[in-house]
């Protein structure tokens, strides 16, 4: 474009690139591993892309011509874009302090805009009594899934929450036990989480079914024959989580697109429902803004708007308790 400031255009060899690729990886290292692992697999489709395109020098023009890439070529969604672009922009930062480049031209190209709505739908109160239904608290695997499903559904947990927390991360008893978590982005486990009575007893049953453990074992240990013992993965969680869905007869189809962020979801528009604000909502779920938590009271305000009288005034089983 006419008014793009001009950017000394720069040409790289492939090995070039990826020696500073390597570069960059490397300066990561004090970052969180969810970071350093977004950042990394983000900028690895640029790697791939470079030699492909074979006429990339660090313009402005050329970071659009990436950008449409990931949109028209990757189908990218909005904000996948937006990370791969973040990803990119870091880079570039990297070889700006390596004297590699003079400007940034990322800095230039935006993003997507923020999405107004959510990309996973929620689950209704039938749901919800069918999955806590077909996933049924018997055995050690049971009783780990059951605690896990409560704890998204009840406690807005998110699967990076589950995997980090330590069976020392218990605190309190009674009424004011509760749960110390380490989010997204986090780098300490900083927020403390209250435990319903009923969530509570679904941990002590499945520790009970462990037998002994130490603070520092994983609250959630896998149950697979190699990895017996170990920190479940967010894989591991998400694979369960969707096994609970899919047993329960929600999950499957095009019509709805559930998965194991919908059971976080969902602990949000009941805490709408209930007549929670967005800065309660933001504090729940540990989001970074109000305008992502204010998302949940636009589909709640929806969907009041829709339904008959008789269904507003029943908002299903499972209320999220607050504090």
């Amino acid at each position: 474009m006419s008014d793009d400031p001009i950017i000394h255009p720069v040409r790289l060899s492939r090995k070039a690139l990826e020696r500073h690729f390597d570069g960059f990886v490397t300066s990561l290292r004090k970052a969180t591993p969810e970071t350093r692992g977004t950042y990394t697999r983000a900028l690895r489709e640029f790697v791939r892309w470079f030699p492909a395109d074979g006429s990339f020098r660090f313009r402005i023009a050329d970071v659009r011509k990436y950008k449409r890439h990931l949109e028209v070529r990757k189908k990218l969604s909005a904000v996948s874009v937006s990370t791969y672009l973040t990803a990119f922009r870091r880079f570039c930062d990297h070889l700006v302090h390596r004297g590699v480049l003079k400007d940034n031209p990322g800095k230039y190209v935006g993003g997507n805009s923020r999405p107004t709505s959510h990309s996973r739908d929620y689950l209704m109160p039938d749901d919800v009594r069918a999955v806590m239904s077909a996933v049924v608290p018997d055995g050690l695997r049971g009783a780990r899934d059951h605690a896990m499903i409560l704890l998204m559904l009840r406690c807005a947990l998110s699967e990076i929450e589950l995997v980090r927390a330590d069976c020392g991360d218990i605190l309190g008893d009674g009424e004011s036990a509760r749960l110390m978590v380490q989010g997204k982005g986090r780098t300490s486990k900083d927020e403390a989480v209250i435990l319903p009575g009923d969530v509570r007893e679904a941990l002590l049953r499945y520790l009970a079914a462990r037998g002994r453990t130490v603070p520092g074992d994983p609250l959630f240990a896998s149950e697979g024959n190699r990895t017996r013992g170990q920190r479940m993965t967010t894989r591991g969680i998400r694979d369960r989580v969707n096994l609970g869905l899919t047993a329960a007869g929600v999950k499957g189809g095009s019509a709805r697109r559930i998965s194991p962020f919908s059971l976080r979801h969902t602990a949000a528009l009941l805490m709408a429902q209930e007549g929670a604000s967005a800065e309660d909502i933001r504090q729940r779920l540990r989001l970074g803004s109000n305008a992502t938590a204010a998302l949940y009271l636009q589909y709640k305000n929806s969907n009041d708007a829709q339904q008959p009288t008789s269904e507003k005034e029943d908002h299903g089983a499972l209320p999220v308790q607050h504090d």
